[in-house]
């Protein structure tokens, strides 16, 4: 078995300390983000830390994604169902083949800047690679540092659906619908279900909600000839950059999910991080009908105490 890990970890000073990595140190292999292709390296991923974590590991295949076994070291843990106190044991039980798989749609993006259509297709398509970005959560186009609304085009298989005018819109996938997506109101999607969420973010229509598509479709969003000001768009929280006028970012679903391994199954992990960390439907619980019945009892039976002590009092008076 051949281990990588990212080249930082080789430069932890902490980590010479212990006497167990001193002696696999020599034997691990190393990468650096966005310099090393790890497309034909890896066959298994593990993650240790928060969701994250996961997102990160999703960036560096952009391509096949390795089956992920995601362990919940961070803050929220709604993607990572692996606890770590008894890694070996879960370990070993998927390497056994005894584990269920989640496939994880992703989102293909793409940035076309104003002219390019114009070009030849060989450097377009040249253009298209370079701008290229497969995210697992969402993408979003915003106003930035701008005060005036966001003003943008959406269209659904070349066909105009809306203007978007407000804060911005998240583009997401199901996994996403659970993250920035349903901070902005919109539905939670199951991982499994092949669908692409348009959500608004502050719109200024108060009818404007969010939408669900097939996940064949293709989306466009440019920015309106009309709006006062750039758009900003972001792929899963990185990669930055501003959209100016005659820009536009198609999105489509990719061929290459993320494929999570389950700790029990697909329906079991995702309700249980929707109770556990989005504490889904907590409610005081509803008193029972006896309950009820007996609370009246007893405050039936205080009243009359009441009246019979009252009672008393009035004859003690009257003597």
């Amino acid at each position: 078995m051949v281990v990588f890990v990212e080249a930082s970890v080789m430069d932890d000073t902490h980590l010479d300390q212990f006497s167990n990595f001193t002696n696999i140190k020599d034997k691990l292999m190393t990468f650096r983000d966005g310099k090393d292709d790890l497309t034909d390296k890896i066959d298994f991923i593990i993650c240790m830390g928060g969701d994250g974590t996961l997102l990160y590991a999703s960036l560096l295949f952009q391509q096949s994604v390795p089956p992920v076994m995601a362990f919940h070291l961070g803050s929220l843990g709604f993607l990572t169902p692996f606890r770590f106190d008894n890694f070996q044991d879960q370990f070993n039980n998927v390497l056994e083949g005894n584990a269920a798989l989640t496939l994880r749609s992703r989102l293909r993006c793409i940035i076309i800047k104003n002219g390019e259509l114009e070009e030849s297709n060989k450097n377009v398509k040249e253009k298209e690679e370079s701008t290229n970005l497969l995210v697992l959560n969402e993408v979003v186009v915003d106003r930035g540092p701008s005060p005036y609304l966001s003003n943008v085009d959406l269209f659904l298989d070349g066909k105009h659906i809306t203007n978007v005018q407000g804060d911005g819109s998240i583009v997401s996938t199901p996994t996403g619908s659970t993250a920035y997506a349903v901070a902005a109101g919109a539905s939670m999607i199951h991982p499994s279900v092949p669908a692409i969420m348009v959500t608004p973010i502050c719109p200024h229509s108060l009818s404007f909600r969010p939408i669900v598509v097939p996940a064949g479709v293709e989306l466009k969003v440019s920015v309106s000839p009309d709006s006062r000001n750039t758009a900003w768009v972001s792929f899963d929280g990185r990669n930055r950059q501003e959209l100016l006028h005659g820009d536009s970012l198609r999105v489509t679903t990719s061929i290459y999910p993320v494929p999570s391994i389950c700790a029990q199954d697909q329906i079991s992990d995702w309700f249980d991080s929707l109770a556990e960390c989005l504490h889904w439907n907590v409610r005081k619980r509803q008193k029972h009908l006896d309950e009820l019945t007996d609370l009246t009892h007893s405050s039936s039976n205080n009243d009359t105490l009441d009246s019979l002590e009252q009672a008393e009092l009035l004859e003690k008076d009257g003597s």
